[in-house]
């Protein structure tokens, strides 16, 4: 690639490190969220219905304010359980923008869930959707715009996607998935034997488990861990204090990358605010003033026991 200017080395770089440029290098490219324990569904099709109601979830993340053609990714999500035969239905749609790039995912998610006790259940999950890419090379500023590799932008390109997911819970007391929103590898940009990007299926665990410390508050950790082929392994642990089913204050740390601060506020029985910042711990803090996520949750139920006790997860 020939030289460009220098306002915008960033924006390209990041585009690099999220597509996956030459030399055979793949990095994480599924978006990230500080609040993942409130996006379950969007990476775990099993989590659709889970909840026992209708479900309507939004997170928006900024990542490294301050750097041009920063990551930006908005998602939302909807689902429910259908009938009384342990079938839940979800749509989410999950849009992206890096550099240059965009990318919008839209899925449908189908789960079915089973008792294995009394206090225990088992859901399976399926996630079929399509993928769209954008990439405008006119938004760089390239100082051979002759050069065949941008001499065409990316336009919708298409892939499609399916993913599949396990998740069992015991009532409200802990619960663990396993899953791959997109089992899929896709070839997004190939115009040469030394230009390519390719998509790999990323594999998430989840996990967390909920104390009663006294009748007005419960503690909560969590772990998220995200594995890719030929990249690191990307682990989070957080851990979230909820006050008297109205209050939830929390830490969470993304390994080698960032510890952050989390709080919530259940506004009311169906609507739940979030917000969380992200404080860099790698060299790109030098350049950043950090990452922020906005989370808000609005439930569709005038169900009793869920404003009695609702779900921690």
């Amino acid at each position: 690639m020939k030289p460009i200017h220098s306002n915008y080395k960033k924006a390209v770089l990041l585009v690099l490190l999220v597509l996956g440029p030459a030399t055979l290098c793949f990095g994480q490219q599924d978006s990230e969220y500080t609040q993942y324990m409130y996006n379950t569904v969007a990476v775990n099709p099993a989590y659709a219905g889970n909840r026992g109601l209708l479900s309507f979830n939004s997170l928006y993340r900024a990542q490294w304010a301050g750097l041009d053609g920063a990551p930006k990714s908005l998602t939302f999500s909807i689902n429910s359980p259908v009938g009384e035969q342990g079938v839940g239905l979800g749509l989410s749609v999950i849009h992206d923008e890096i550099g240059p790039s965009t990318e919008s995912n839209v899925a449908v998610d189908f789960s079915y869930t089973i008792p294995l006790t009394l206090r225990t259940k088992l859901s399976f999950g399926l996630k079929g959707g399509m993928h769209l890419l954008n990439i405008d090379f006119g938004k760089l500023d390239i100082k051979n715009p002759g050069e065949s590799t941008f001499s065409q932008n990316i336009e919708n390109r298409f892939s499609p996607n399916v993913g599949l997911g396990i998740f069992i819970h015991f009532d409200d007391a802990w619960y663990i998935g396993l899953s791959t929103p997109n089992i899929l590898s896709t070839n997004h940009y190939d115009d040469s034997i030394t230009s390519v990007a390719t998509e790999k299926p990323h594999f998430y665990l989840i996990a967390g488990y909920v104390v009663a410390i006294n009748q007005g508050l419960k503690f909560k950790p969590a772990i998220l861990t995200k594995a890719v082929s030929g990249a690191p392994l990307a682990f989070d642990a957080s851990a979230n204090f909820l006050f008297n089913n109205k209050f939830t204050l929390g830490l969470s740390y993304r390994l080698d990358a960032a510890i952050s601060a989390l709080v919530g506020f259940q506004i009311n029985d169906r609507l739940m605010l979030g917000y969380a910042y992200d404080h860099n711990t790698t060299p790109l803090g030098n350049y950043s003033s950090g990452s922020h996520d906005f989370f808000i949750r609005f439930e569709f139920t005038k169900r009793a026991i869920n404003s009695i006790n609702p779900r921690f997860f």
